[in-house]
């Protein structure tokens, strides 16, 4: 992207609309393995960074810790970047049929992860991990960098940081444990198939359980007007944040990422989502969709709009939100960061790879192909 850095979830999502031609084409899939090779390989440097450096130079985007590896660019922990390279490495497999990028870095990776979840489950009691910035609000954490207090041992993932690489307000983001419990059953299901290691299959999918259970259990909460609905955030105590930010995972995304949850809570929340009680969902003459508090207030990103798309079951609405987005390019011919919902010539970055790469999910998704499972 616009910086000189390897982003793990961003770099996932940019490739993702080359995985259905990769079933088909040698060159693209050496390209897709060698990214989930390089991934796992920086996770095990420290698999509490979000952004890595093509060399360890020491570059990064402000020196938060004093024994930051050089190879780190930033250090906010984010569940959905340790995510983001399971969910990639299953879809190669199963699109490809390649199984090369499961090797020993894989597997080291796997268990770095699987680590850090566990730790955070428990981040009062266990974890190590704080982060302050001395800067905006939404680049630090409360208490001295250790978050706000959390309910340790309900079953959920305490996370840093959201996909947007903003602060948590409360230490349970909801959409990032749903894909937790996705990747883990992709998990599960490698190390029955491919690695051949049933505990550890074993270990996966009741771990993806135990989220899932948890999230039912500690992020539905009755809303007024839209009935019970699914919490962008909890603190696992009772207090939840109601509102969806653009960025992936998002409670919008629930069944682009794979998580099944109650079908009358999941209509509910999107019926909550794409209405003006959601604090960032506007409406204008342009435009209406989702933003997010990283840009500027009435700014709808390009991401959420194809993610509301690839979430509809209507033909007619997904053709429609297709055409909008193209429509709200300002002439450059490339999907931007956020725009203004009166006005699209007002925007954030001129080019933005994740957004483009939404941009081609959604356009190959309404075409008549037979085989859409990615």
């Amino acid at each position: 992207g616009d910086i000189p850095a390897m982003w793990l979830r961003d770099s996932a999502a940019q490739v993702r609309p080359y995985l259905y031609l990769a079933a088909r084409d040698e060159e693209l899939a050496d390209i897709i393995e060698g990214l989930v090779k390089r991934q796992f390989a920086c996770i095990l440097i420290d698999p509490y960074a979000n952004a890595f450096n093509e060399k360890p130079d020491g570059s990064c985007w402000e020196k938060d810790f004093e024994d930051q590896d050089p190879g780190v660019w930033e250090r906010k922990y984010e569940i959905d970047s340790l995510c983001y390279p399971i969910q990639l490495a299953y879809f190669l497999w199963k699109l490809t049929g390649r199984t090369a990028h499961f090797d020993e870095t894989f597997r080291k990776g796997v268990d770095a992860i699987l680590k850090v979840f566990r730790t955070e489950q428990y981040h009062e009691e266990k974890s190590s991990y704080t982060f302050t910035r001395h800067s905006l609000y939404s680049e630090t954490l409360s208490r001295g960098g250790k978050g706000a207090l959390v309910n340790d041992g309900c079953g959920l993932i305490w996370s840093g940081f959201r996909p947007s690489d903003d602060a948590c307000d409360l230490g349970y983001l909801i959409p990032s444990n749903m894909f937790a419990s996705v990747v883990l059953s992709y998990l599960a299901e490698i190390a029955e198939k491919v690695l051949h290691e049933e505990e550890l299959a074993k270990e996966a999918a009741a771990f993806s359980r135990e989220i899932h259970d948890a999230i039912e259990t500690h992020a539905v909460a009755s809303l007024q007007g839209f009935g019970r609905v699914y919490a962008y955030e909890t603190d696992g105590f009772g207090q939840c944040r109601f509102m969806d930010d653009a960025n992936v995972p998002s409670l919008l995304a629930q069944t682009y990422l794979g998580y099944e949850g109650d079908p009358e809570v999941t209509a509910n929340t999107r019926r909550f989502l794409l209405s003006e009680a959601n604090p960032y969902y506007y409406e204008g003459s342009a435009a209406s969709g989702i933003g997010s508090p990283h840009t500027p207030t009435s700014y709808i990103w390009h991401i959420a709009l194809a993610v509301q798309g690839m979430t509809e079951t209507d033909k007619e609405e997904k053709y429609r939100i297709l055409k909008l987005m193209a429509d709200t390019d300002a002439g450059k011919g490339m999907m931007h960061e956020g725009f203004d919902k009166n006005d699209p010539s007002h925007y954030t970055r001129e080019w933005f790879s994740w957004a483009n790469a939404m941009y081609c999910i959604i356009w190959v998704m309404s075409l008549p192909y037979k085989r859409r499972d990615f």
